[in-house]
């Protein structure tokens, strides 16, 4: 599949599956094996504003390339209108960067896990 030829939508919907199953495989690395505690704790990696926050950190730090930069902002602008349990901006930077992993996921997995090893670093500053 090519990952051009797929909307941001679709992009996020693939990207966020993948950083989901990221996120559990290193909360399990840890050694946490309770659901409860691994549900919790992957919330502060996996919601909305989470997300929205480590994608402007990886934009704000130059770490993303243009043709990835492109592909947030695919994702972000084809987000629709939200949720009502988190702000709109927030809501669209998220699928943006789920956009962003979709994309990379399809066309440089390698490059996925970078990006998905520095989102973890910068949630974990946030700690």
């Amino acid at each position: 599949m090519e990952a051009h030829l797929l909307n941001g939508v679709a992009l996020a919907y693939i990207g966020d599956v993948y950083y989901e199953l990221s996120i559990r495989k290193y909360l399990l690395s840890l050694g946490i094996t309770k659901v409860n505690s691994l549900h919790k704790k992957a919330i502060h990696y996996t919601s909305g504003v989470a997300q929205s926050k480590i994608i402007m950190t990886l934009i704000n730090e130059g770490t993303l390339t243009e043709e990835e930069t492109n592909y947030f902002k695919k994702g972000r602008n084809a987000s629709g209108p939200g949720r009502k349990n988190i702000d709109m901006e927030d809501y669209q930077r998220s699928t943006g960067f789920e956009a962003l992993i979709g994309y990379l996921y399809l066309k440089d997995i390698k490059r996925a896990d970078e990006v998905i090893e520095l989102s973890i670093s910068i949630a974990n500053r946030e700690v």
